[in-house]
């Protein structure tokens, strides 16, 4: 596999994990807890029960969150570390969207790599009170963010650096396997999601309901 695959091969490693995550913390808050643990698990010399692994309502919720959050940082080192093996000097490439996508990914990264559990922005000084835009895709301006806590709002929300590391695969690299043959499993009910509000499509409304006079 010629190092072009392989990168490619990581980043959509790396987006299966945001998937993943996405799927567990829409379960965490509709209330379907579909992970399970073992009763007991053993490996290598090590012997947990499942009393000792099994997550509570609110510890899943809080574990889904960071699963989110770990599946960014790894999406940022993906994309940085592809566009610096394929580009080898992606700052100063001709391309700006090359530039702009390995500065805001290794921003996000360096953000994450000093303080992973409350990640705080570390801007270097030469790319202090700069803007890195990609196309229509994500927006870093980076004044006044250096040692402030990081925050999603600060790029363009949760889903820009997905799209971002599907950018950076199939516009710069040049993937062509874009999984246009997979099979995607029917979805039991259609569910709408706003930032973290969700919406659920019901058959009928409950018998319980109650009409509010406005």
């Amino acid at each position: 596999m010629d190092e072009k695959k392989e990168v490619i091969l990581e980043m959509k490693l790396a987006e299966l994990q945001f998937r993943l995550a996405v799927s567990v913390c829409l379960s965490s808050s509709l209330g379907k807890q579909l992970l399970d643990v073992p009763t007991q698990w053993s490996h290598g010399k090590h012997v947990v029960t499942y009393e000792e692994i099994v997550l509570t309502k609110d510890q899943y919720d809080i574990a889904a969150d960071y699963l989110k959050r770990t599946a960014t940082y790894l999406m940022s080192i993906t994309i940085k570390d592809g566009l610096k093996k394929i580009f080898k000097d992606p700052k100063n490439h001709k391309n700006k969207n090359v530039v702009a996508a390995y500065q805001i990914s290794r921003l996000i990264r360096n953000a994450f790599a000093h303080s992973p559990i409350r990640p705080v922005w570390s801007i270097n000084p030469d790319c202090r009170d700069k803007e890195f835009v990609v196309k229509d895709i994500i927006d870093l301006n980076t004044n006044g963010l250096d040692c402030k806590p990081f925050e999603w709002s600060h790029y363009g929300g949760l889903l820009a650096i997905f799209q971002l590391s599907k950018f950076v695969r199939i516009d710069l690299l040049g993937d062509t396997d874009i999984g246009k043959n997979r099979k995607i499993p029917k979805q039991e009910k259609k569910i709408y999601q706003q930032g973290n509000l969700i919406l659920q499509e019901i058959e009928k409304l409950p018998d319980d309901i109650k009409k509010i006079d406005l």
